[in-house]
């Protein structure tokens, strides 16, 4: 059965109804990440979020804006364009990602270098509970955030224990001057110099992205006078913005995503079958794999990057390699508190079961 229902109150009933008959639900956004996480064991409703597309607030003066779950990335960024203002999330397998679904899934791109990830500048969120319930956490400007923040607990939590139906977010002026630069080195080595220049910079990239064929890209935020002096001493070639829209575009049938300490990123890649393709951030210790298939190479990979306290995650590939390898690695040491905020959350365990560690 697929549900699309129109406000956060009808998407709350339906959630609620489903919940008494013991349905098992998937929330669905835009669909871009649907390859993340484990098989779902079972889904007899689908719940979309697309009609919960609003713009509910956005104060220009205050720097914040709420928005409904479904809208997606690109209408979000097109409005608070028309005020000089942005989010800084360039999630990859774009477009078409809707705001609730980056939420839920956590997923970032270059920028997280420097603005971290959407958990950093969200202020408010509302969620549909398998009870019915809508909750709210946070608030709509900055300093009414306090209390216990559940905002966190559903980052991330690929709607695991409850649906995310609205969400506020600090904003950002569009920067001064955006500057990209690239350069194409003859070793690996080379490359990673490269890198290590760029970031120990004063003013340091607002993304800096290391791909597997010795090729680097750098973009810069800031006055003009500062990002023309760093572009001056950096000595690259100056690059096309448009590249890093093409780069958003990225995807793979089978990828993972390797986090680990910044410091041993290097570590993790250099290992990599030859002809690897990937792409890494390395200011932020986290490179996307697009991998063969081989289920082996990919858990000694994920066992390399656990053994840094680090981690792998599958976020898209075939049925039997998820099967065979597990979409999320080995379990926290917190997986029984998880287990406890997830009976807590949805009793029945009718949300995405399957799916997440839990």
């Amino acid at each position: 059965m697929v549900e699309k229902p129109s406000t956060a109150e009808e998407l709350a009933r339906r959630l609620h109804e489903a919940a008494a008959s013991k349905s098992a639900v998937m929330p669905v956004g835009g669909g871009r990440a649907s390859g993340m996480g484990g098989a779902p064991s079972r889904c007899d409703v689908e719940l979309h979020t697309t009609l919960l597309d609003r713009v509910l607030e956005h104060s220009q003066a205050d720097m914040v804006v709420s928005v409904e779950a479904g809208i997606t990335l690109e209408a979000l960024q097109e409005e608070l364009g028309k005020a000089g203002q942005f989010l800084p999330l360039d999630p990859f397998n774009s477009p078409g990602h809707t705001i609730g679904g980056l939420l839920a899934t956590g997923w970032t791109g270059p920028l997280r270098q420097r603005f971290g990830s959407a958990r950093d500048f969200l202020i408010g969120i509302r969620v549909a509970l398998p009870d019915g319930h809508l909750a709210s956490a946070g608030g709509r400007v900055v300093k009414n955030v306090s209390g216990y923040d559940l905002m966190k607990l559903h980052h991330g939590a690929l709607g695991s224990l409850g649906v995310i139906v609205a969400a506020s977010f600090k904003v950002f002026p569009g920067p001064l001057h955006d500057a990209t630069l690239e350069i194409r080195t003859e070793t690996m080595d080379a490359a990673w110099a490269a890198v290590d220049v760029a970031l120990a910079l004063p003013l340091a990239p607002a993304a800096l992205e290391l791909f597997s064929d010795k090729r680097v890209l750098a973009r810069f935020f800031g006055s003009p006078d500062a990002v023309n002096r760093m572009v001056g001493e950096l000595g690259w070639k100056k690059g096309d913005a448009t590249v890093w829209a093409e780069h958003s575009r990225r995807a793979s049938e089978s990828w993972a995503r390797i986090a680990v300490p910044r410091r041993s990123l290097r570590a993790i890649l250099d290992p990599l079958p030859a002809g690897s393709n990937w792409w890494a951030s390395p200011g932020a210790g986290i490179a996307h794999w697009s991998f063969a298939g081989d289920v082996g190479t990919v858990r000694e990979v994920r066992r390399a990057a656990e053994k840094l306290e680090g981690s792998l995650v599958l976020m898209a590939a075939p049925p039997e390699v998820v099967a065979a390898l597990g979409a999320w690695g080995t379990p926290p040491a917190t997986i029984e508190i998880m287990r406890r905020l997830k009976q807590a959350f949805d009793p029945e365990g009718i949300l995405n079961p399957g799916r997440f560690v839990v």
